[in-house]
């Protein structure tokens, strides 16, 4: 009965793509799709994003995975310098949780929520 937004921000927090999902579906299926062909040399994501396929998804664009490993998977590196600023995409959702129209869901259809995100995107890159 909800609707998930996966989110991608560039390195200042503006955001670049959104996918839209239903409110059960877990982030790591939407993760590849919400990458392809963005230029990047760092990935970041939490720890709901540590799948074996993901990362080699990244590394074959290029770039390098950030993402802690879970504590029942194979531990790999992860540089926690870089992995310090996920915060972005949290403070991203909070800014856009300032609209009424996105907090409560107000669209009824995925056409016009994914509208009214792209119109608030457009707000916050002019900021």
């Amino acid at each position: 009965m909800t609707t998930k937004i996966h989110a991608v921000v560039d390195a200042l927090g503006n955001p670049l793509r959104f996918i839209l999902s239903p409110g059960q579906v877990s982030d790591i299926t939407q993760a590849e799709a919400l990458i392809v062909d963005l230029p990047a040399e760092h990935v970041l994501g939490d720890k709901g994003y540590d799948a074996k396929s993901f990362r080699d998804t990244i590394t074959e664009q290029g770039a390098v995975a950030v993402i802690p490993p879970r504590k029942t998977s194979p531990q790999v590196h992860c540089d926690f310098a870089l992995y310090c600023e996920p915060n972005l995409v949290e403070r991203f959702f909070l800014k856009i949780k300032h609209f009424r129209r996105i907090a409560t869901r107000y669209e009824q259809t995925p056409r016009a929520f994914m509208s009214m995100l792209s119109i608030i995107s457009a707000f916050i890159w002019t900021r």
